[in-house]
Order: C-alpha cells, then structure tokens, then sequence
C-alpha cells in the first residue's frame, strides 16, 4: 500500500495554538510519526477568535470580526508549516500533503430529524495550499454534517489504528480531555464499522473558564487550586441533571454547552475542585453506552498533565487510567497527527467517520481537496 507523508495541523477549542505534526502512513495502519511543532497563539489572535466566537453563536455569520480571524488563523497556519519543516529539516517536496483542521468558532449537530445542523471551522485551505506550495486537504466535518451526521468526533479511526498497534487482547477506551471530552471505545475485536465513540462533556473546558473568572488565569496548572477544594457533591449532582449526559450516542458538543452558573457561588478552590470531578463524573455515565467497560484507559489532551483531573477519572472509572505518554503515544501531538492521517484517508476515498461514531447513515468521506500550485 502507498505510504504517505503528510502534516497535520490542529488548533483546538482551548484557543492555547496549533499543533503541527509529520505522520508518515497509508491512512489504515500508523507507518511512523515524525517530527512535531507547537506554535502558541498569541494574544492578539486569541482575541481575534473570541470575538469570531461571540458573533457565531450570535448568528452574525458576515461579520467583520469572523473574516478578520479566518485570515490571521490561516497565517498562523502558514506559519506552523513553515517553522515545523524548518525545525525538522524536511524539504517542502518531502509533504504529499497538509490535513488542515481549522479552528472551529460553532458547533451545532442536528437535534432532531427536522433540524439542520452546523459546524464551522475558519481558515482557508485553498490560501493554505498556495503559501506553502503543498497539496491540502480541509474542511472535513461538513459532508458529515450535511448527512446528518453529529460532525465529531473525527478521531476514532486514528485511535483504532493505535490501539490495534498495541496488540491488546481487552477493550480500550481512549479519552481526548481537551475543551471537551471525547471517548472513543475500541473493542477487542473488530474493524472500523465497530468503533463507538462520543463527547462525554467537557474536558478542560469549564475549569479553564472558571479560572480565568476567578483568577485571571488560564488553567489550573498541575491541578493545584482544585486539590485544594472540596467538591461539592450537591452542586455536582445537579449538574449532572443535564439532558446531555443522558443522551444515547452518536451526540456531540460544543465547548459552550455547559454552563459554569451551578458553581457560581462557590469559592475559587471549591469551584475548580467540584469541575474537576464533573468532567470525570461525565466520563463515568459514559459507560452505560458501551458494550463493556474497557479494561484500559488511555488519556490524551491537555488534561492528561492535571493531576487532579487525572486522580478523579482514576476514581470514576474502572480498570487502568495511564497517560498517552504511558503506551508510547505523544498525547499533545495525537490530534494533529489525526487529521494528517485523515488527510490521507481522504485523499485514498477511505472513510472518516461512521454510523456508530457521528450517526452518518453509512461510512462516509470527507475533507476537501485543494492544489498547491506548481
């Protein structure tokens, strides 16, 4: 089969920047993972993208504010590629091509059958393809949505084709903590057509809101504050009322779903502790939807490096709770190594998503192409 090398990109709903990375396959089995590259966001563009955000979910789809970030998210972009091929040493002519994800200011899946869903991704991959001269593939959430498909999760095919690596013999659940939190369940035995998977709820999302409300800051770094709060099992309980939680999969999220208001009245500590063990509760009710209870746990994202978050899925789930890292992965990576090894799959008219994983009616394609110029 004709292994390809392609790039990555990803910038995620946490807004932190974009991760590049080189992953070398054929869009079924993982040949080899190269070179990677983070280029923070900086705070002018951070800004740029809060305020595309605000007039999405406003419906102000002209506004100047969205336009304005599509072009600096591009740039940005552009520039990723440039410093990732530049810190690696690999000529431009080494890439087939560029799987550009975008940054995503709505999501909006489909509600019920009379409803029409949405999912917008800003960035120009036809801009992309012309600045670096290489070949890419964007845009690759709409064809599902546009078959009434949820739009996400997209990793799953990605995390089977690790996982199967590994050569386990039990159930894997593979767990994305990024703005929101994704399980995708590979079981024992199986192909592509198997493979469950869905937003939980969210990940970092809701503490990183809590602590820029009630510190200033952007996180809770090595899950400090929420260590030394109490959880307040009554404001939880309530919380997990949400409609959300007990919906049947395929369903998805948007990172602004959920609302920080239940936890308002709390202190800074209790707050952050009590959010800490939602996402991780959240994770738990996940397991009713599955077959069984993967006997592996394997956790990837921004989450994965807070111990507290990381002590609290411990406690929610059964079985091991390990890190990426843990099993060889490169859990900051993962996602943009994803969507080069979707690129490919496009690119070979593969399937990117499936019944069980986003609720398309039949194993679906996705992304769209763009040329570079010779």
């Amino acid at each position: 089969m004709t292994v390809l090398t392609a790039i990555g990109l990803m910038s995620g709903t946490s807004l932190d920047g974009i991760d590049a990375a080189v992953l070398r396959t054929d869009g079924e089995s993982v040949v080899e993972r190269g070179p990677a590259h983070f280029v923070p966001y900086g705070r002018d563009l951070k800004i740029f993208v809060r305020r595309a955000i605000k007039a999405a979910l406003e419906g102000r789809d002209g506004a100047a504010d969205i336009g304005k970030a599509a072009g600096e998210v591009t740039q940005a972009h552009v520039i990723a590629v440039a410093e990732l091929l530049e810190k690696s040493g690999l000529k431009r002519t080494a890439i087939d091509v560029i799987g550009f994800h975008g940054q995503t200011i709505l999501h909006r899946p489909r509600r019920t059958p009379e409803s029409v869903g949405r999912t917008w991704q800003i960035g120009d991959g036809k801009t992309l393809a012309e600045e670096t001269k290489i070949d890419v593939v964007s845009d690759f959430r709409s064809a599902d949505i546009a078959e009434g498909g949820e739009g996400a999760p997209f990793a799953p095919p990605y995390h089977a084709a690790l996982v199967r690596a590994l050569g386990r013999a039990h159930a894997v659940g593979v767990i994305n903590l990024g703005g929101v939190a994704n399980v995708t369940y590979v079981p024992r035995e199986g192909g592509d057509l198997d493979l469950i998977a869905f937003d939980c709820g969210p990940g970092n999302g809701l503490v990183d809101q809590w602590m820029e409300l009630k510190t200033g800051e952007p996180m809770d770094v090595d899950g400090a504050l929420a260590k030394s709060g109490q959880v307040h099992s009554d404001i939880l309980r309530l919380m997990l009322l949400n409609p959300y939680i007990r919906r049947k999969p395929p369903k998805s999220l948007d990172r602004y779903d959920f609302k920080l208001d239940p936890a308002l009245a709390l202190s800074a500590a209790d707050g952050a502790a009590t959010l800490t063990a939602f996402t991780a509760a959240c994770l738990r009710a996940s397991l009713a939807q599955l077959p069984e209870e993967p006997a592996e746990w394997i956790v990837a994202g921004g989450g994965r490096r807070n111990p507290a978050m990381m002590e609290a899925l411990s406690k929610a789930l059964g079985g091991a709770v390990v890190s990426a890292e843990a099993v060889g992965w490169r859990g900051d990576e993962l996602e943009a190594e994803c969507f080069g090894y979707l690129a490919v799959r496009s690119l070979r008219k593969i399937p990117i998503s499936f019944p069980r994983t986003t609720r398309v009616p039949r194993p679906l394609r996705g992304g769209v192409f763009h040329r570079a110029p010779v």
